[in-house]
Parts: structure tokens; sequence; C-alpha cells
């Protein structure tokens, strides 16, 4: 294994194409050695680095260089926040993936972490036998890996990953719907039109970045929020309810998780609650929250598809969606539903997205009024509550 030099590997990662490169970071030996044999499974990932402590990991960024870094909270030496920014300040352009027991204080930790720079984060299970026995942990872990190392690649304009066999170079196929694959490459169709009726309701659907992406777009909005904002982010429950109190606090919005039964208010924002699908009614001239545990969509539980579904419903043509970052393409057919009931969808641009499968979706798909970077969002859909386009 050759690593860059200094120079190159500080604002680079590898150019040619190969397998993602990934750090794992975890005070646990037996951890890290379970991660890293289900990773090196996987041909597309090589593990070039283990460290038990972030000290043992900031020392060794510059000489084993990659891509990706899993990073524990807890640990001895150097936790994994004070480990982050210096993981950055590093290389700039690593991923860095938090890897946390589902606690409260472990929950808020990892928000705190996307704030500063962490890309996502994966729940681990409480116990060393639990992460054994966990095929849901391990298929999350290798999938987001994956995803994140790809898109970083993909937005520093370097080449994917390809399987190379000794006969031949076979490049992975691109099935036709599958839009985190080199959607650069694909013409975006023709924008569809925005309603004539002003919304009167804005749903949000977001996963991978969503955190950082629902901080700027719900801020961009707070001195003008006349109508509710209903969201699904996919989240456990036990962050869902630290997003709500993160976002109460940093927008000055009035944020809290839907519960069954609550009457939306204007201005007001509700995040469906981890483990839970949130949909809307309309009951006796209200709007009501609903909540329901029925079977995951898109192996998604809260997931993005009924809540926009409800809200084409209930609304019709007053109904904008919004689609940020996020991994795979939930939301895509709850989108085509308020499409097709007279509403608006507009999206994340694939640049300023960590990951552009949820948005790159219903933007190929030729649904939305518009794809622009997040920090134009806001003020689009001013625009589109004065009645402009």
């Amino acid at each position: 294994m050759n690593s860059l030099p200094l120079e190159q590997s500080k604002h680079n990662i590898a150019s040619k194409p190969g397998p993602y490169r990934v750090m794992l970071v975890d005070d646990s030996s037996v951890i890290r050695g379970l991660m890293s044999r289900w990773l090196s499974a996987d041909s597309a990932i090589e593990v070039v680095a283990s460290a038990a402590n972030g000290q043992v990991a900031v020392n060794s960024i510059e000489r084993t260089d990659p891509e990706i870094v899993v990073l524990d909270i807890e640990m001895p030496v150097m936790d994994g926040l004070t480990a982050l920014p210096l993981i950055l300040e590093a290389n700039p352009n690593i991923q860095v993936l938090m890897s946390s027991t589902l606690t409260s204080k472990n929950a808020k930790v990892s928000l705190q972490a996307m704030s500063l720079g962490a890309a996502d984060y994966v729940p681990k299970p409480t116990t060393n036998k639990e992460v054994i026995t966990s095929q849901s942990f391990q298929t999350e872990i290798v999938e987001k890996i994956k995803m994140l190392a790809e898109a970083k690649r993909k937005q520093l304009g370097l080449d994917l990953y390809e399987e190379v066999s000794k006969a031949e170079v076979k490049p992975k196929p691109v099935p036709e719907q599958d839009v985190s694959k080199k959607p650069s490459l694909l013409k975006l169709p023709q924008t569809a039109k925005a309603s004539s009726v002003i919304p009167r309701i804005i749903a949000i659907g977001s996963s991978t970045g969503g955190p950082q992406a629902l901080l700027k777009f719900i801020n961009s909005l707070k001195d003008t929020l006349t109508v509710p904002v209903v969201i699904t982010q996919h989240m456990p429950a036990t962050f869902t309810k630290i997003l709500a109190g993160h976002l109460n606090k940093a927008t000055g919005l009035e944020c809290a998780e839907g519960a069954d039964g609550t009457v939306l208010e204007a201005g007001k924002v509700y995040i469906a609650p981890g483990d839970f699908h949130m949909t809307v009614e309309k009951e006796d001239e209200k709007y009501v929250i609903r909540l329901n545990d029925d079977p995951p969509e898109n192996f998604c539980r809260p997931a993005v598809d009924p809540l926009f579904r409800s809200v084409a419903a209930a609304y019709g043509p007053a109904s904008l969606g919004v689609i940020l970052t996020g991994m795979g393409q939930d939301g895509l057919e709850g989108s085509k539903v308020l499409v097709n009931e007279g509403g608006t969808i507009i999206a994340q641009d694939e640049k300023s997205s960590v990951v552009w499968g949820m948005p790159g979706a219903v933007s190929t798909a030729g649904i939305c009024n518009a794809v622009l970077p997040l920090d134009e969002l806001g003020s689009k859909v001013q625009r589109l509550f004065k009645g402009g386009k």
C-alpha cells in the first residue's frame, strides 16, 4: 500500500480506481476486528488503518491516507469529538462516520459532531454480543461507507471504484433508477411547473447529511415562516427527539417530535419520531398528525413516502415538498403523488448534498420545479409563497 505524497494527501483522496480506503477508530479491539472483517469481505472496501483512540488516529492520517474514518465517541486518551476537528484539519476531504451506542448522551454528541463536519452516524448496538449478531448494523455500516466514499469521489471529480478481473475490466452496471451511481452523467429532465396555489404546508424529506441541511434550510425561513413544517429525517427514536430540541434551540422556532392527534399550527416544525411513520390528515377543517407503526417503506421507518402521500391528499395543490440530501430514493414515489395532486417539489442539488440519492431520484424523474444549492432553497421557497416561480 502506497500513500500519496504529504502535500497531495492533505487535499485529495486516491485518484486511481480502487477500493474505498477506511480507517477504524474504536477503543474495543473486538469491535475493530469485527468491522475490519466485515468491510474487508467487500471488494469495494480496503481497511487501511485501525486505531484504539483518537490520538492514534490523528497521528496516522497522513501516513495511511483514508477516505472514510469510522469514529467512535467514547475512547480513552482522546475521544471522538476531540479527534474530529483534528482529523478534518489533517485532510478536509475525509468523510467521518460517527459510530455510537443509542444513548441520549451519545445521540447529542453525534449531532454535535455532524454540526462540526462529520458526514453521518451509524447507531452501534449496546453490547459486543449484539454487534456480532446484528445483521442490520453490519449492512448499514458497509452501505454508508461505500455511499459516502463514492459521493466524495464524484464531488472531487475522481474515478469511482471499479471491480477489475484478471481477464477484463468490468465497470459496475448502473441501474436505470439508481441515481446514486454517476448522476452527474445523467441529463436532468426539464423542470416541472410550480403550483399556481400558494403553499399552505412545507413537507421535508432528508437522510444522510440531513441534520446539517435541515438547520441551514429552516434558518433561512425562520423570519418569514407562516405555515407548518413537517419533516421525515431517517433517524432512530433517541436521535429524533434530540434533533427536534437542537433545531428548536438553533432556529428559535417551536420544533418538536410529532405526536398523534396534534393539530398543525402555522410557524411550527414537527419531526417524525424514530420508528414511527408520520402522516397528516384533514379532520373538521383542521390538519392533524397521525403516527403509525406500519411496515417500513424503502427499508425506513419513519419514511418520507407516507408523509408526502398524506400531505398531497390533505393539501392538494397547496402542498410544497422539499427533498434534501440523503441515501437511497425514499420520497420519490410520494413526490410523484404530490405533483400529481397539483403540488410542487424542489430538491437540493448534487454539489451541496452529502449524498445525492434522494434528491437525485426526484431530480432525474423530471418532477422538480427546481434543483438548487442548499443555500438557495430558502429564497426559492419565499418566492413560491409570494406567488413567484
